[in-house]
Formats: structure tokens, sequence, C-alpha cells
């Protein structure tokens, strides 16, 4: 059954342990009542008593059929779940003296996940004495990020962090949006453009 997974979080019936009981359902008005009284009331519409907040007093206890409750929950669960927003983090990678075509291109796939709606990860690995560049490293994260200017804000500047130089950055509000075909053709005329300058 699809619902198994939910299934024996509520108590019902004689489950529930309370000698008094707050009853509410789609028909009947809320009322507070002897647990043996709720289950007789529930039993003569032909439903479940269902124990929905256990941890007040006294514990709220909701006439309907246990099988719908679990459909309604699980329905929730689903809209709630689909409203839900996820966020990839794409990672690009630099050396310390990245030339001007990696960097082009490696700028053009930053575009590319900002505008589908990541955050970018955009680090400079130093490796062995590489790490003497640092500074090289730091005015190529924040080139990058002054490149990136009208798709994406900075979250975190420029951090170093072991053999690492990290910047974040998340997609502007209204920027992100699905690729159409002409998108791949206006990053790589901007990109013409600077390498004129």
């Amino acid at each position: 059954m699809k619902n198994d997974n939910l299934k024996g979080q509520h108590r019902i019936n004689e489950q529930i342990h309370a000698k008094e009981v707050r009853v509410v359902g789609d028909d009947i008005e809320s009322a507070v009542m002897p647990l043996a009284q709720a289950i007789r009331l529930a039993e003569s519409k032909d439903a479940d008593l269902v124990e929905i907040s256990p941890n007040v007093v006294p514990p709220v206890c909701r006439v309907i059929e246990y099988s719908k409750f679990l459909y309604q929950l699980k329905k929730r669960q689903k809209e709630q779940k689909a409203k839900q927003v996820k966020v990839d983090v794409k990672e690009i990678r630099f050396g310390p003296q990245t030339d001007e075509h990696d960097y082009n291109f490696k700028l053009k796939h930053a575009i590319g996940f900002l505008q589908d709606g990541d955050k970018v990860k955009a680090y400079v690995f130093f490796k062995g004495r590489s790490i003497l560049f640092k500074e090289q490293g730091e005015v190529l994260l924040l080139r990058f990020a002054n490149d990136l200017e009208e798709y994406a804000k900075v979250e975190q500047l420029p951090l170093l962090e072991g053999k690492r130089m990290i910047i974040q950055l998340a997609p502007k509000k209204g920027v992100a949006q699905k690729k159409t075909a002409s998108q791949p053709q206006k990053v790589e005329a901007k990109l013409k453009e600077k390498e004129e300058e």
C-alpha cells in the first residue's frame, strides 16, 4: 500500500490513551468529551477517531476514515514538496595562471549555470609552490565575479581555504530562465566583444 510510510504515525480508536479528547470533524462541532463517547461517535459515522494533535491537553482527534486521512496527508506533503525550489551548486575550477581561452570557456559555462538558476562556486586551486600566486588567484576570481555582474550577485568574496581560494555566486532574480536556442550565440557574441576591447 502507498501510505505504509505514514501508517503508525497516528493513534486511532482504541490506541488513543487520553481519558478526554477534543473531537473535530467535517460535520461535527468541536467539543471535549470522554474517549469512549468519541469512539462511539466515530463508529456511528462509519469513520475512525484519529489523534492529530497528541501534545495538547486534551488531545485533538478527528472523525474521519483513516485511509482518507492518510490520503489527504500524503497529498499535502506532495504539494509542499512541489513548491520547494531545488538549487544546485556548480563548481568551476581555475589554476592561478589560467589562460584567456580557458577563462572565457569557463565564463560561458558559468553564465549557463546561472541562467539555469544554479549557484556557482568558483575556485582557484593552488598546487605546490603556486600558493605564492594567491594575489593572482584573487584577482582572477574578482575579475570572474565582475564579468558575471549582470547575471549574478556575490554571496561570498574570495576566501582562502587550505589550497583553494573560493568565491560563491548566486543568480540574480529574473536572470534564471530556461535556455533558448539563441542564448549560446548571445554569450559568444558578448565574449567576442570583451576580447576585442
